[in-house]
């Protein structure tokens, strides 16, 4: 078995990790000197969130040279030693490949911008008439991601197609030229030692010909994405098998994984589980983040659908995330850190790989930004209607009970994003020593959980539960997960379970489980005591 088939990979957003040179925004270096959090966390892997050069008018996704290292991060040479000491730890990393669109201040966007129509600086990019009698009209009705239309008109009269901001032109991937292009970045982040790759909107590279209008309904039905013409197109699975390819034949530099082992990681936002395993075959991407679970709400019903439907494809890589820099924290989506912490178990009890994001051990809220202080283009493109995402991306509280929380030595004014005033209980050091708090939850999971792997990590649970009950019960290999997701106490003895937790998210009230509340099992005596089974902190 692979190591990423059940791995827990921890996600970082590094400008909101950790500062090291003091100047408010957290870096490379800062993450390299923190990389210990993660390992002692139980972590397997970390993706790291882009750090190359970018004009930041989405969060670093906006991308103006995808081999470079962003100057307010650092240079090549910490990206070189955050490498080596994640690797000194046990860690793998991961780092974003964002292949869909470039920053409008890219050299090649720069380039197509000043040839003019009709030439092969243009075929880089998704250049069109406009429509109308003075071409005064979008080429055709798309909707940016972000609000507005997904066209934006330059001086010369044509408009170039954005499926994100305006500053985020899309690429043209049927020009033999951006496919080499990419084909050289991913060589040079393995020649560098990563071991894998996280593909952003993975879904939409290509568009249909012609660039039909999409009509009514656009991103309002996730199961319809597929019959979109800007995603899911037949002509992204040939590439991702070239990609697939690169990847397992490589060579690997000294210390690095073999290139059988490395792994590529699908953003892609295709609810339909038929189709989304169509990413995953065997020659393709390794795994496919699982927005479903993301996004269920917090039902037993409606998350055993969610989890049943996962385990569709026999055979296929199965992931699961509650969080992401894109997302609205747990602890706020949910209504309350109990169920968070409930969640959280869930989470990592299912077989497969999981996803955690900076911020979720500590049972981060999600924060309130300014208005004057928000940077996500989803505020103003909306109208200032939707808040956007910054409030998942404050920067981590490390220590201390004022901003800015050990994150830098800078002025808490200075900060990348401002942190709540309320925060000193949540910090690092406040819950590192604490059995009780959800770091230490965590910790206890994540060490339970290698303890006890699943014998098949792409094979369903075996289930205790009825698929209307308010409760999810099931087991996988040597361990039984019990959640109570209704409004009533539920006894575990019910279901066929048996022992004391080893684990739970609350207090136990007697031989019941309490609403809001998941406990681990021992599905049977083992033949001796596993590691971490008599972990006072391991129990409530």
């Amino acid at each position: 078995m692979s190591w990423w088939q059940d791995m827990v990979c921890y996600e970082v957003h590094p400008r909101a990790f950790a500062d090291a040179d003091g100047d408010g925004t957290g870096d490379l270096a800062g993450l390299t000197a923190r990389l210990e959090h993660i390992s002692e966390l139980g972590a397997d892997a970390v993706w790291c969130t882009p750090f190359y050069p970018s004009p930041l008018a989405d969060g670093g996704y906006d991308i103006s040279d995808h081999t470079g290292v962003a100057a307010d991060l650092g240079t090549d040479a910490d990206a070189g030693r955050l490498t080596a000491r994640a690797h000194e730890l046990g860690l793998k990393l991961i780092v974003d490949l964002v292949p869909n669109h470039t920053s409008d201040r890219h050299p090649w966007f720069l380039d197509a911008l000043a040839a003019g129509p009709g030439t092969a600086e243009r075929e880089m990019y998704l250049f069109r008439a406009g429509r109308g009698a003075a071409g005064e009209l979008p080429p055709n009705d798309w909707r940016s991601a972000f609000g507005g239309p997904a066209w934006t008109r330059v001086a010369d009269g044509e408009w170039y197609c954005h499926l994100h901001a305006p500053e985020q032109p899309d690429l043209n991937w049927r020009n033999p030229e951006v496919r080499d292009a990419f084909a050289e970045v991913l060589r040079h982040w393995l020649d560098r030692g990563v071991d894998g790759f996280r593909v952003d909107v993975a879904h939409a590279l290509f568009k249909a010909e012609g660039l039909p209008d999409a009509g009514p309904g656009q991103h309002t039905d996730p199961l319809r994405n597929h019959l979109m013409p800007y995603y899911d197109q037949e002509e992204l699975h040939p590439l991702y098998r070239e990609w697939r390819a690169l990847l397992d034949t490589h060579p690997a530099p000294a210390g690095a994984v073999a290139p059988r082992d490395r792994v590529m990681v699908a953003e892609s936002a295709v609810f339909d589980p038929a189709r989304l395993a169509r990413y995953i075959r065997p020659d393709e991407m390794h795994q496919a983040f699982n927005f479903a679970f993301l996004e269920a709400a917090w039902d037993a019903a409606e998350l055993r659908r969610v989890i049943d439907g996962s385990f569709a494809v026999p055979g296929a890589a199965v992931t699961w995330l509650l969080s992401s820099h894109d997302a609205v924290r747990p602890v706020t989506r949910y209504g309350s850190t109990a169920r968070a912490r409930a969640a959280a178990l869930l989470m990592l009890a299912l077989p497969g790989s999981a996803y955690l994001y900076q911020g979720e051990e500590l049972g981060l809220p999600q924060a309130e930004v300014p208005a004057d202080r928000v940077r996500d283009p989803l505020w103003e493109r909306s109208g200032r209607t939707e808040a956007g995402r910054d409030g998942a991306r404050v920067p981590l509280p490390w220590s201390g009970v004022h901003p800015p929380y050990g994150f830098t030595s800078a002025a808490p004014e200075d900060t990348w994003l401002p942190q709540p005033a309320g925060w000193a209980g949540l910090t690092v050091a406040a819950q590192d020593r604490d059995p009780g708090s959800t770091l230490s939850l965590y910790r206890a999971a994540l060490r339970l959980r290698r303890a006890h792997p699943a014998p098949d990590p792409a094979a369903p649970p075996v289930w205790l539960s009825a698929p209307d009950a308010p409760v999810i019960a099931f087991r996988r290999g040597g361990l039984t997960c019990v959640v109570n997701a209704g409004s009533e106490p539920v006894r575990p003895a019910a279901l066929g379970v048996s022992g004391r937790p080893l684990l739970s998210s609350g207090p136990l009230d007697g031989d019941a489980l309490p609403p809001d509340t998941a406990a681990w099992f021992l599905a049977a005596p083992p033949s001796r005591p596993a590691r971490g089974d008599t972990d006072d902190n391991a129990r409530d």
